[in-house]
């Protein structure tokens, strides 16, 4: 079947096609053609406005399978994925039991030959994610782990984060860390600050994430390595990160809605904002803006954490950390393209994540399999029962009108075209 996708905007930075309208035409699970001609297909989408990458890589999935099925399977992570427009994502590994073995790589991995995203499985450093003993790394390497991290939790033990630098620079991997000193954020529901005090909440101080942002950096300057930071959230953790990049190899991402909402939108208590870091306050957010523009922040990741409602619908200080937001990075990426330039947001995505992952970077191209994404930044829709992919909805867009929508993603010889296309 062949599929010609009419006039979109290619943004891939190198490609000779970067910045330009043109027809592409796939067929057979490649791009066939690249051009100005009208060429013949069997199904046309019009794409004038749209804009056609690489497919979209998130740095950083939680899915609950094995284990805590109930919050997210990979079947509907998966479908969650595809609607949002992601081809490929790199799943952190605190499940149950946790990713630290050869089994528990392939069974995430299991499948990658023929599905349309591809999931890579990411290793716990430490075994358990206790952050006390490590795991076989090399093995796991070996076994098909992209990056080594104890995911949701910080790798809290200097000897422990030391020695994981060592070993990992056997075979250049990737060390990920949530950066958080535990201690200073302990009974924390959200950032310390005025919000905080109004509200009579226990407070997560930027500091708790600074020290450990600086530990982190001293550790990396001591054992040498590669280190990304993930979840950033302050101005301080930017300006550390800056400095940083000059002398070693480290790289850091935030989330897609971080640098979008404050602490403001906790005065009602609503806990579909709850997460780890805490929503900051403007001047934070700027910071994070500035360091997206500036190269400081490589990746925009989705911070895909779904819960099941019993985990959500609690009184604020009982209810657990988290989004669900595959399906609306999309938007995210809209409401930041009024202060980053959409290039700059496409490279975050989709390029800069593969270099870090070592994952092969896809050419638009002719000849170069089809692993796309088409994505309409001025398409509005709603997040409700219907159209929601995840088994969660703790999303604090759920019923709301919304811009910014996945159209078509390609991957694998295989394809998904939203339905208002037919």
């Amino acid at each position: 079947m062949k599929i010609l996708l009419q006039s979109p905007l290619i943004l891939q930075k190198g490609s000779p096609f970067h910045n330009k309208e043109k027809n592409v035409l796939l067929q057979n699970g490649r791009i066939q053609e690249i051009g100005d001609k009208n060429y013949s297909a069997d199904r046309v989408i019009k794409a004038d406005g749209m804009i056609l990458s690489a497919g979209w890589v998130d740095m950083g999935t939680f899915v609950g399978d094995p284990g805590l099925e109930h919050k997210e399977d990979l079947d509907s992570l998966s479908r969650a994925a595809i609607a949002g427009g992601f081809t490929e994502l790199a799943l952190l590994p605190n499940t149950q039991p946790v990713v630290q073995s050869k089994n528990e790589i392939t069974y995430i991995s299991r499948n990658n030959d023929s599905r349309l995203v591809q999931m890579h499985p990411m290793a716990a450093v430490t075994k358990n994610t206790k952050g006390e003993e490590l795991t076989e790394m090399i093995d796991l390497y070996e076994a098909g782990a992209i990056a080594f991290t104890d995911g949701l939790k910080p790798i809290w033990h200097t000897d422990v984060f030391y020695k994981a630098l060592q070993y990992l620079q056997k075979f250049n991997g990737l060390l990920v860390d949530h950066a958080e000193d535990q201690w200073l954020n302990m009974f924390g529901q959200m950032h310390e600050g005025l919000q905080s005090t109004m509200l009579g909440m226990k407070g997560m101080p930027r500091i708790a994430e600074e020290i450990a942002v600086n530990r982190n950096l001293e550790l990396l300057a001591y054992a040498g390595g590669r280190l990304h930071l993930s979840k950033l959230s302050t101005a301080r953790s930017v300006d550390l990160i800056k400095a940083a990049k000059k002398k070693w190899q480290v790289s850091c991402d935030i989330t897609a809605y971080q640098a979008l909402l404050t602490d403001e939108q906790l005065k009602d208590f609503d806990t579909h904002y709850k997460v780890n870091p805490p929503l900051r306050e403007r001047a934070d957010n700027e910071a994070l803006l500035k360091g997206l523009k500036d190269g400081t922040i490589d990746v925009i990741c989705s911070g895909h954490l779904p819960q099941d409602e019993e985990s959500k619908q609690l009184e604020y200080d009982l209810a657990d950390f988290g989004i669900t937001n595959l399906q609306t990075t999309g938007s995210n990426l809209r409401a930041l393209s009024e202060e980053v330039d959409w290039e700059t947001l496409i490279e975050k995505i989709t390029t800069n994540p593969r270099k870090l992952l070592g994952l092969d970077v896809p050419m638009l191209e002719p000849e170069a399999k089809a692993n796309l994404t088409l994505f309409d930044p001025t398409r509005t829709w709603v997040l409700d029962e219907k159209t929601n992919q995840s088994k969660a909805k703790n999303s604090p867009w759920f019923g709301t009108k919304i811009q910014g929508k996945a159209v078509a993603v390609f991957n694998n010889n295989k394809s998904w075209i939203d339905k208002d296309e037919d």
